[in-house]
């Protein structure tokens, strides 16, 4: 895919996958292994900020795409 849609699709999804990571670290979610867990808390906090990155990366593809 062209015009930074798969950075936007990727970075959509890590953010969200980093947000259940992260709370699930937390102990908001529970139910499993995970809830409390700080080494997940810290995990889905990078995840988030990747995410934030790669949409960050999508946004600006096709801000310059539609430049030209």
């Amino acid at each position: 895919m062209k015009n930074g849609v798969a950075a936007l699709v990727a970075g959509a999804l890590t953010l969200v996958v980093g947000a259940v990571w992260t709370l699930q670290g937390a102990g908001v979610f529970t139910g499993s292994p995970m809830t409390g867990q700080k080494q997940w808390f810290a995990i889905g906090l990078a995840a988030v900020l990747a995410g934030i990155a790669l949409l960050g990366v999508g946004v600006r593809r096709r801000a310059a795409a539609r430049k030209r």
